[in-house]
């Protein structure tokens, strides 16, 4: 399975239904908290200097975007390859 990873903050809707979504998926992922380590902050600001909203997801090494581009993926059928790959 591949390795995801969410750049989130507390109080964030979109953060709780990327991270819904990807539980129902039974996906492991890792939440970095960019409001509790600045260090998550600065990585995801390296990865994607122009981010200003998160969630920011990546699949392995694909930025899928946030939580409308994640739900996008599922509704058209390729989120689950992209997991599994």
């Amino acid at each position: 399975m591949a390795k995801v990873i969410m750049y989130s903050k507390a109080n964030c809707p979109y953060c709780d239904r990327a991270k819904a979504l990807l539980d129902h998926k039974q996906a492991d992922y890792e939440v970095c908290r960019i409001d509790l380590d600045s260090t998550h902050f600065k990585t995801m600001r390296e990865r994607l200097p122009n981010a200003r909203t998160v969630p920011q997801i990546f699949i392995g090494d694909t930025h899928v975007g946030g939580f409308d581009d994640l739900w996008a993926l599922d509704q058209a059928g390729e989120l689950s390859a992209l997991l599994n790959a």
